[in-house]
């Protein structure tokens, strides 16, 4: 990671994904806006203030969830505020990965940032300073619900900014009061609500669909890419592209999807040696229909990031302290929104890896392809690529599974006071998983595609397409003997998964 980015200073207002995508992986430092400190000092004397007086405020002079009737007196709020980021920090699982970490700590930090979470400056500044040290809670993945928000991941970055818990410096294991002592950072000692400000959110399920649907929209415009070229190899028309046709049902994505396979097919030899005599009125569905499904894959993407963009500039604490000194209680952190866009984009990851498979499925088929058989030299004597699309068939399979939508369950919890909760934080979870399948099965098509172009030789496909298949092949070399694919499989997924491949065929 890299610090050459200037600091973003946050308001809480105007994060965008990109920023999260530069935080969480290329190291951008931060800091929280005057602007934003104004607000958060006003909110905070507020806090006080009815602290002092012994005002009733939920989760400041109260317990819980279910505990919420018990009284708590003003001097044991500290430490009702460090049991709560205890006992709260109940996670299971592997750990989340460092991305997913910095971007949970930028989304914590923007939320306070607006001002309506009653908590000093100090808090937001503690955990930009984690990121700016690249200090990393240890965060187990599994135990949220999805509400009251992502409890139990961010209670266990929360331990970290009081000195407890476990974390990374540099990647480097250790405990969390020896990372903030390396990096010359004193404990946070919490104070009323700041405890649970820190701890009611949606910051696991926002960072990791912010991330993914970063990754997610390149991986589109890569199966456009990858798509041609299996048009290309099979000698398929461009007729279904024609701007007349899509614009019939103006769909966006339909419509951008179309545009960018027109480009990448523009200029080709071998579309011009068939398209004066065409050996088929129509192609199969997966190459004729790419505008329909990659396009309806576009407009799921849209749809997660114009949720996500409301999200991580959005206070999901509780209570929230306001202005003119009311504190209300509500569900902000209930995270239902979240929850089923993580789901949709979830199937249209899946829908991108299902007909790229079959797209895979044609070019390794003679019987369909016109090309050898699994597009080995010697058919018989070698097997080519025979299994690599069983690889993708598997992958397809795994995700005809994940893509169940966990919004879909509820299990109430705390004594049935949260008696209807999200899921979101599982559909983020297997949202990632299905985007880290579905580039795989992209990659497979994309080796399958260049191997099959290598037999269309000395006939060159459009130059952005060319320049892709010169992409793959400065990474894997045309198979001309059998060997082990998988070695191919992860060359090329690291140019899809890193954009390069999508990159040579945009002239990058």
């Amino acid at each position: 990671m890299t610090n050459e980015l200037p600091r973003l200073l946050l308001t809480g207002r105007d994060l965008t994904i990109a920023q999260v995508v530069e935080v969480a992986r290329k190291g951008r430092t931060v800091g929280v806006a005057e602007e934003a400190r104004t607000r958060m000092r006003a909110s905070r004397l507020t806090i006080e203030r009815l602290v002092a007086d012994g005002a009733t405020v939920y989760g400041v002079t109260t317990g819980f969830g279910d505990l919420a009737d018990v009284r708590i007196e003003p001097d044991q709020s500290v430490a009702l505020q460090r049991n709560l980021v205890r006992s709260h920090a109940a996670g299971v699982g592997p750990p989340l990965p460092p991305d997913v970490v910095r971007a949970m700590l930028l989304l914590r930090a923007n939320t306070l940032a607006v001002g309506l979470s009653g908590v000093r400056t100090s808090v937001a500044d503690q955990l930009c300073a984690l990121l700016n040290a690249k200090i990393h809670p240890v965060i187990p993945s599994r135990g949220s619900v999805g509400a009251s928000g992502d409890l139990a991941p961010l209670a266990h970055l929360a331990l970290v900014l009081i000195g407890e818990g476990e974390a990374e410096l540099d990647g480097r294991p250790m405990a969390g009061a020896e990372a903030l002592a390396a990096a010359g950072l004193e404990p946070l000692a919490l104070e009323a609500k700041e405890g649970l400000a820190l701890l009611n959110g949606t910051q696991l399920m926002a960072g990791i669909g912010a991330l993914v649907v970063h990754d997610a929209r390149q991986l589109a415009a890569t199966a456009d890419v990858v798509g041609a070229m299996s048009l290309e190899a099979l000698l398929g028309t461009t007729a279904a592209f024609d701007e007349r046709l899509v614009s019939a049902r103006p769909h966006p994505g339909q419509l951008a999807t179309a545009g960018h396979l027109r480009e990448l097919l523009a200029g080709s030899e071998i579309g011009d040696s068939h398209r004066s005599s065409p050996h088929r009125v129509q192609d199969a569905y997966s190459l004729r229909c790419m505008p329909q499904v990659h396009g309806a894959v576009r407009d799921a993407f849209d749809q997660l990031e114009r949720v996500l963009v409301v999200e991580i500039n959005a206070v999901t604490d509780n209570p929230l302290v306001f202005p003119d000194g009311a504190v209300i209680s509500g569900g902000n952190f209930h995270g239902e929104p979240v929850a089923l866009v993580l789901d949709y984009a979830k199937l249209a990851i899946t829908e991108l890896a299902s007909i790229a498979e079959r797209r895979a499925a044609r070019l390794v088929d003679a019987h369909l392809s016109g090309l050898p058989a699994f597009l080995s030299e010697q058919p018989g004597m070698q097997s080519g690529l025979m299994i690599a699309q069983y690889t993708a068939a598997a992958l397809v399979n795994e995700l005809q599974v994940l893509v169940h939508p966990a919004s879909a369950d509820t299990i109430p919890t705390s004594a049935n006071q949260e008696d209807h909760v999200s899921m979101g934080a599982t559909s983020a979870l297997h949202l990632r998983a299905a985007l880290d399948a579905a580039q795989s099965v992209v990659a497979i098509e994309a080796l399958c595609a260049a191997q099959a172009l290598d037999f269309r030789a000395p006939l060159r496909p459009g130059p952005r397409l060319g320049s892709a298949h010169a992409a793959i092949r400065s990474v894997v070399p045309h198979l001309s003997d059998d060997r082990p694919p998988a070695p191919d499989i992860a060359a090329v997924r690291a140019l899809v998964e890193s954009g390069a491949l999508l990159a040579a065929a945009s002239g990058g």
